[in-house]
């Protein structure tokens, strides 16, 4: 019988998170990566406790319990995943479809990258990243009242 030639994966969980050249690309992708699934956490746990509403089982807390810093802290958390994973996944997109990578070229070597028209981009969804999670922490921590 003929050998299999396959080629494992020996970085494992450090090689999805960390492999490849450690620019800022690398950790906006592990930070894209990390709020996603922070979001998917959050938004299974969500369901549960909605679909235990909707069945008549209530978790008989006094309302005051959620009203804890802890809680409010856990919600800004929420809030700030969602806002860097929505705008990086719109710079992804961007990127995907083209927009972000620069004019066709004729691949001689040296080969030019598309860090010149990506970098920027990256860097302007996180500006707009860190203001819109000012704008929300200035509500969710309490400071507008």
């Amino acid at each position: 019988m003929a050998e299999i030639n396959r080629h494992d994966n020996r970085l494992g969980l450090w090689g999805w998170l960390g492999g490849g050249r450690w620019g800022i690309e690398r950790y906006a992708y592990i930070l894209h990566r990390l709020t996603g699934l922070g979001i998917l956490a959050y938004f299974l746990m969500h369901i549960c406790v909605t679909s235990l509403r909707a069945t008549g089982t209530y978790l008989w807390l006094p309302g005051e319990f959620f009203d804890q810093p802890a809680f409010k802290f856990g919600e800004f958390l929420v809030f700030v995943a969602f806002a860097y994973h929505a705008l990086n996944g719109i710079r992804l997109v961007l990127v995907e479809l083209g927009f972000a990578v620069g004019r066709p070229i004729e691949p001689v070597y040296p080969y030019k990258t598309s860090l010149n028209v990506q970098r920027p981009l990256l860097i302007a969804v996180m500006i707009l990243a860190a203001v819109l999670v000012a704008a929300g922490g200035y509500e969710f921590l309490g400071l507008a009242h």
